[in-house]
């Protein structure tokens, strides 16, 4: 999916942190890291891990099972594969000290969710000659800016998002029930090309914004009610995200009104995501204005996450980059956001990447409260 140039970028990225820790090699176990520095990637079955060397040549230590697929997918050719009947944080052990690390100073992410306690203590004792030198958050600050190559895959997942929701409102009538939308979606995902059917929330809306975690279940939508549908496709991992609220009936004028507020709010935060400007300064001009509005009586949740590759993994969102009252870092050129405002059982939301002038959207669904029969 990705060029050779594409992966020596990243390599490139990784060394230059390694330099700046004075580490001789990086172990990387996270399944998003793993799928960007290597372009394979597994779920934790087993624990596994590849190793970049600040000068040398990487390899990857697996499962025997997964070793033929790594050769396929990733450019390393060195894949060392263990038998299910070795301990597989031995193996990783036995890797390294094969590979003439066994005194080397390791770099590794220490906030890695593969990475527990358990299996570094079990390292650090079959390693006993090795430093561990913590470099946490790496996995997740390595990702942070895109490529043009990784946002014109976040640019293909985004179209299957739009065409999704569309055909959505299009197909929906009073007494489907929301596992029929879902399923509407999920159709569409599959043939347009997304990794997976996996849909995100489908449910019916209420409250301010309760019901953006709501709980997937068969009820059926009649007039008056609002289909609250988030959308996540992902291509070769690479997950757009997008919500719109879709109504069964006409809306009234006060909840016309409400999403007005809403789509101006966000609005303005797309065009302020501009490189340099402050993470905090984009999320006051939602929080505050929908407050001062009166749109929500509190306003508590974060108005957008990093987006990225997303894998089998503990989180289902990227919250290693948020925007909140509290977040100082600056935004860059290339990084892309879940832009996401609620309200009075309203969600919109997009997909959004920091161009030199402002934000660009990568969704491009209508920005309004959408009806059944919308094409």
């Amino acid at each position: 999916m990705f060029s050779r140039a594409e992966f020596d970028r990243r390599i490139a990225l990784a060394r230059d942190a390694m330099a700046s820790a004075s580490v001789d090699f990086l172990l990387v176990d996270s399944g998003e890291c793993l799928a960007w520095l290597t372009g394979y990637t597994v779920s934790e079955t087993m624990y596994r891990a590849a190793f970049l060397p600040r000068e040398d040549d990487a390899w990857f230590t697996l499962r025997a099972l997964d070793e033929a697929p790594c050769r396929e997918k990733s450019w390393i050719a060195d894949v060392i594969g263990f038998a299910d009947t070795e301990e597989a944080q031995a193996a990783v052990a036995c890797s390294v000290r094969g590979h003439g690390f066994g005194k080397a100073r390791i770099g590794l992410d220490t906030n890695s969710y593969s990475m527990s306690a358990a299996t570094f203590m079990r390292l650090q004792e079959l390693l006993p000659e090795a430093t561990f030198v913590p470099m946490p958050g790496i996995s997740d600050s390595l990702r942070w800016v895109k490529s043009e190559e990784e946002i014109a895959v976040l640019k293909q997942a985004s179209a299957i998002a739009d065409r999704a929701m569309l055909e959505i409102a299009k197909q929906a009538q009073s007494g489907m029930t929301t596992r029929d939308a879902a399923a509407i979606a999920s159709g569409i995902f599959l043939r347009e090309g997304a990794d997976t059917g996996e849909v995100g929330p489908v449910v019916k809306a209420s409250g301010s914004h309760e019901f953006l975690h709501g709980a997937f279940k068969t009820e059926a939508i009649g007039e008056g009610d609002i289909l609250h549908v988030e959308l996540i496709p992902r291509v070769g991992n690479y997950g757009a995200r997008l919500m719109r609220p879709i109504m069964v009936g006409e809306p009234s004028s006060t909840l016309q009104a409400v999403a007005g507020k809403l789509i101006t709010l966000q609005d303005r935060q797309i065009a302020a995501m501009k490189p340099g400007v402050s993470a905090r300064e984009v999320d006051a001009i939602m929080r505050q204005g929908a407050l001062e509005a009166g749109l929500r009586p509190t306003y508590e949740n974060v108005t957008a996450y990093t987006l990225g590759l997303y894998t089998r993994t503990p989180r289902t969102s990227d919250f290693s980059r948020v925007f909140l009252p509290t977040s100082d870092w600056m935004l860059e050129e290339g990084m892309v956001f879940h832009l996401y405002a609620t309200a009075q059982g309203l969600g919109f939301s997009e997909t959004v990447a920091v161009g030199k002038a402002g934000g660009v959207r990568l969704t491009e669904s209508p920005r309004c409260i959408l009806t059944i029969g919308d094409h």
